[in-house]
């Protein structure tokens, strides 16, 4: 028997009602309505399923004003990492460019033999074609009027206009060379499938905080490797860490930083962040106990 969706939309006033009877406690209705007709109803909810002790009823004396607090957290959480991916995946695109281009020469990314798979280059090649048609950089346009061959500016050129996504699948299928081993080398990762993995969940983690989805308590399905030692700043505790947490993300991602701001400026705004909203849950982040103690966070 097929199931079908009846419910009609309701008012931001109902929807302040349904909020009421679920158990929130609302001290001021023109501002809770205020805030309704900025954030949407179910934007909203991600974040009231904290507070529930069972679906749709909240835990007594949850108040508005801490489902907010939890909010602005997590927004100004998503602006600190997608500030610092901003960071990565400039650093990745650079240095795979560079090292790439000189082993492999100036259109590397069109030689199939320089992958390990030839269906996946296909696919590749497909999205660099059409993110390349999408461009309006200047530099992609004079190229274009100056040249008729080849078909693709070369890889200074096309690579900077490629998302991080197919960015990252690119890497992930360039054949074993040293060239892909010194990108992960440039980065403190001794072992290039641990600069996979990362990529991997980059793209998934920049895609939540482009697209506004909730991260701070979030279950990452791509889940980053943690070695257990690496050569720079790292954590002693490596295989106790929830790999599927937020914590596990911001690990890697303060790693990396070292290799581009040698201040870690990251580490201090995150520290900043969670001083600045000291009721956070950080255990729903998948913080261990002592976390502050770790190399990496010292």
């Amino acid at each position: 028997m097929s199931r079908i969706y009846s419910n009609n939309a309701i008012d931001f006033s109902r929807q302040l009602e349904t909020l009421k009877n679920q158990g929130l406690i609302v001290r001021d209705d023109a501002d809770a309505l205020r805030y309704l007709r900025s954030v949407s109803y179910f934007r909203f909810a991600c974040y009231l399923k904290y507070f529930e002790v069972s679906p749709k009823v909240l835990a007594s004396d949850t108040r508005l004003d801490s489902v907010l607090l939890l909010y602005s957290f997590d927004n100004e959480l998503k602006q600190l990492i997608y500030s610092a991916i901003q960071d990565i995946e400039i650093a990745i695109r650079t240095r795979v460019i560079h090292y790439v281009s000189l082993e492999q020469g100036t259109h590397w990314f069109m030689n199939t033999s320089v992958f390990d798979d030839a269906e996946m280059f296909s696919a590749n090649l497909g999205k660099l074609q059409s993110e390349l048609s999408r461009s309006r950089e200047e530099f992609i346009s004079e190229y274009y009027s100056d040249y008729d061959s080849p078909s693709m500016p070369p890889a200074w050129k096309t690579m900077e206009v490629v998302s991080l996504g197919t960015l990252s699948k690119i890497y992930e299928n360039l054949k074993t060379t040293p060239a892909k081993k010194q990108v992960a080398r440039d980065f403190g990762l001794p072992q290039y499938t641990y600069l996979e993995s990362w990529n991997r969940c980059l793209t998934v983690l920049r895609n939540c905080c482009a697209h506004h989805a909730r991260v701070w308590n979030r279950r990452f399905t791509t889940k980053p490797i943690l070695p257990t030692r690496l050569p720079l700043f790292w954590i002693n505790n490596a295989s106790r860490i929830k790999q599927h947490k937020l914590y596990a993300q911001l690990c890697y991602i303060a790693y990396m930083e070292q290799t581009i701001d040698p201040h870690c400026g990251f580490v201090n705004r995150l520290k900043s962040l969670l001083s600045r909203y000291p009721t956070i849950d950080l255990h729903a982040m998948g913080f261990p106990t002592g976390w502050e103690s770790e190399p990496l966070w010292r």
